[in-house]
This record gives C-alpha cells, sequence and structure tokens, in this order.
C-alpha cells in the first residue's frame, strides 16, 4: 500500500483487479462506517489497562470539491459554503510517556440541509432559540464520546478527558467525572461563579505560582514562538445555566479547579497567550498545577493525527469517490488499511491486530513528519 495516498487507483498500484475490489467494498451495504468505527477500540482497550490515559477528542472537517449538480449527497460544514463530513474521534495517550495507544472510538457523520431562513415582518433574520433536548443536539457528541470511552476504560488506572474549547458545556462537567475519571478542557464560556465575578476576572487576585518558558505552536499564519508565561489557579463553583432542563437532571453547582496561563509581556505585534482550564483534578501546589497544563497541552497530539490524515499526509480530502456514504465508509476505514487490510469484499472486516498496526503506521508517520526540519551534517 502506497500510505501517501488514499487514491484508489493508486492505491491498486495498476491493477485494475485491485480498484474494482476497493470499489465494490466501499459500495457493499454489509460494510458499514458503524461496523468499523466498532472496532477502533478493542485494541486501544487492552493497551490502555493499568495507565493513566489522557482520552482527547476533538472534530475535523472533511472538505470534498463539489459543484452545485454534484454535491455528492454532501453535507455543510464550516458557516455552510462548503461541503463534506465530519470526523469526531477520541484517541489514547499514555500521560507518561506521551506514546499515542490507539483510538477509543467516535463519529462520522454528514449534516443536514440547512433550515429556512426566518425572518420578522419588518425583513430581518429572526434569531433561533433550539429548544431541543441536548442528546438531540449535535454537540452532544461531546458527552456521548467521553461517556463511551468512560465504560471502556474501566481497567485504566486514571482517565483525564481532554478538550478544547467547543467542549465546554455543562452536561460534560457534571455528567463524565467519576471515580479515577477526570475531565479536563479549556474555556469557552465566560460563567458567572458562586461569591460573585465570573470565569474571566476571577484569577486576577490570585498570586502567581510559577512562570515557564513554553514554545507557541505554529497554526495557520500564526508562526511557532517561545513564551514567557505565568500561572494562577484555585478553586471555582460553576452554576447550572438557565438554558439546561431541570428534568435532566444535573447538579445546580460544581465546584472545579480553575488555571489560568497568561504572557504578561507579549512581542509587539502579537496576541498574548491566555489559556482558561477547567478541570476535576484537584491542584495543592504549583507542580501539580503545571503538570495539568502540560496534560493539556497534549491535546496537540490529536491536531497531528488529523494533519497525517489531511493535507500533510493522506491528503483523503482528494478522493473523488462519489457518493457521501462511500466517503464516510472510506474515512472510518483508512485507519485499518494503513494496517496492511487488503480491501478484498470476501475477506473478514478488519480486526484488531489490523487496527493496532494501522495505529502503528499512523504513529510512525506523525514521528516521520516531526523530523522534517532535521539537518545532520
Amino acid at each position: 500500500m502506497r500510505l501517501g495516498s488514499v487514491c484508489l487507483r493508486r492505491l491498486s498500484e495498476g491493477q485494475r483487479r485491485l480498484e474494482v475490489c476497493f470499489h465494490r467494498l466501499l459500495h457493499n451495504p454489509k460494510v458499514t462506517a458503524d461496523h468499523i468505527i466498532a472496532g477502533w477500540a478493542e485494541p486501544t482497550i487492552a493497551a490502555c489497562a493499568g495507565r493513566h490515559v489522557l482520552a482527547i477528542q476533538d472534530t475535523s472537517e472533511l472538505t470534498f470539491r463539489t459543484t452545485p449538480s454534484r454535491e455528492r449527497g454532501l453535507g455543510r460544514i464550516g458557516k455552510g459554503v462548503g461541503r463534506g463530513v465530519l470526523l469526531h474521534p477520541m484517541i489514547a495517550v499514555d500521560a507518561a510517556t506521551r506514546d499515542c495507544l490507539g483510538l477509543l472510538g467516535g463519529r462520522v457523520w454528514t449534516r443536514p440541509p440547512a433550515p429556512p431562513v426566518m425572518r420578522t415582518a419588518d425583513g430581518r433574520k429572526r434569531k433561533s432559540h433550539s429548544k431541543a433536548a441536548f442528546q438531540e443536539r449535535e454537540s452532544c457528541r461531546w458527552v456521548e464520546t467521553a461517556q463511551e470511552a468512560k465504560e471502556r476504560l474501566g481497567a485504566a488506572a486514571m482517565v483525564t478527558m481532554i478538550a478544547d474549547r467547543e467542549a465546554d458545556m455543562y452536561p460534560l462537567w457534571a455528567s463524565v467525572p467519576g471515580t479515577n475519571i477526570h475531565v479536563l478542557g479549556r474555556v469557552y464560556h465566560d460563567r458567572p461563579i458562586v461569591g460573585g465575578g465570573c470565569l474571566s476576572t476571577v484569577a486576577r487576585a490570585w498570586p502567581v505560582c510559577g512562570t515557564r518558558r513554553i514554545a507557541i505552536r505554529e497554526r495557520g499564519d500564526r508562526p511557532e514562538r517561545e513564551a514567557v508565561v505565568e500561572l494562577r489557579y484555585g478553586q471555582v463553583t460553576i452554576v447550572r445555566p438557565r438554558t439546561i432542563r431541570v428534568r435532566e437532571g444535573l447538579p445546580r453547582q460544581i465546584a472545579l479547579t480553575f488555571l489560568e496561563v497568561t504572557e504578561p509581556a507579549p512581542p509587539d505585534a502579537v496576541g498574548p497567550v491566555v489559556w482558561r482550564l477547567l478541570t476535576t483534578h484537584p491542584v495543592a501546589d504549583g507542580d501539580q498545577a503545571w503538570q495539568v497544563v502540560d496534560w493539556y497541552r497534549c491535546r496537540w497530539i490529536i491536531e497531528q493525527f488529523f494533519r497525517t490524515l489531511k493535507k500533510q499526509g493522506l491528503r483523503i480530502e482528494d478522493s473523488q469517490i462519489d457518493e457521501a456514504e462511500h466517503l464516510i465508509k472510506l474515512a472510518a476505514w483508512i485507519v485499518a488499511r494503513l494496517g496492511g487490510w487488503d480491501g478484498y469484499p470476501s475477506s473478514r472486516p478488519p480486526g484488531p491486530i489490523t487496527f493496532k498496526n494501522g495505529i502503528n503506521a499512523l504513529k510512525t508517520m506523525t514521528e516521520g513528519w516531526a523530523l522534517r526540519d532535521l539537518c545532520i551534517p
């Protein structure tokens, strides 16, 4: 298999017979994305036993080229102008070694068409306020994925669920934590806290527990740089939003640890670093506070996973497969294919060893990418 491509013609290495087999596989109704995804976690569960596991989840959009006459059944992505599918995986990482242990679960799906725009009598757009229960919203994927991982990681010594700002929702903080199950995420909502004030201002009165020089990774048009940051931490209690239905059974308030990482003297014309983190981990001193920050910084590993799948790796978005259903199968299938599955419709579905080999291949590719700028004289 040519690891640098997901083009079925190139994967077949010029053999028409293999190309036909791949197409039959993706068109076979008995081969579903759900069945493939169900096998993601099998080898990972065993690898996580006895470890402190960082369970990192995120969503990525896979954008495929379309025309108005050929949208291929794809759904809305971004601001609604593009077409593609959404991929939401959760990966397991060893907290001590930072080794990627594999996939724990996730979803691959397309969005339905946008609802019609409602307008007021004077022609202005009417604000929509969703009355759907949380379980019926797309955002529930953050909680559902965490709950699935929680059930699968019973043999782990400890689990820390990590996500970025999009996952900052009260049901996650209220329902996922348990015995040796913690949540760690970046703040999106400037929540009011018990006793007065809000998350954006509460840390101003807290003492600085330490200073550190950290690397800020390249992202978009932002170059990589170093920053000297300060860290403050303390305890806060957040309250249940009024938009949450009482009958959903969530507690009225939750006590959490709040950490704020700030850059007091950023370079000219550069926005300062400001990370506001919430966690269920107790923090008693500066060393523990920095440990929590370091765990959160491991979230970058899932970004590397997406880079491997997309522009700087397999270039999955270059696929010209004709229908959304088949593209979803391809997105779910590619990890198993990396593990050496032959792709024949008559072959057994990829099992735990195949998936583990696929993860190892992805890890090797990621490590190779990290060495791209290494110069050996």
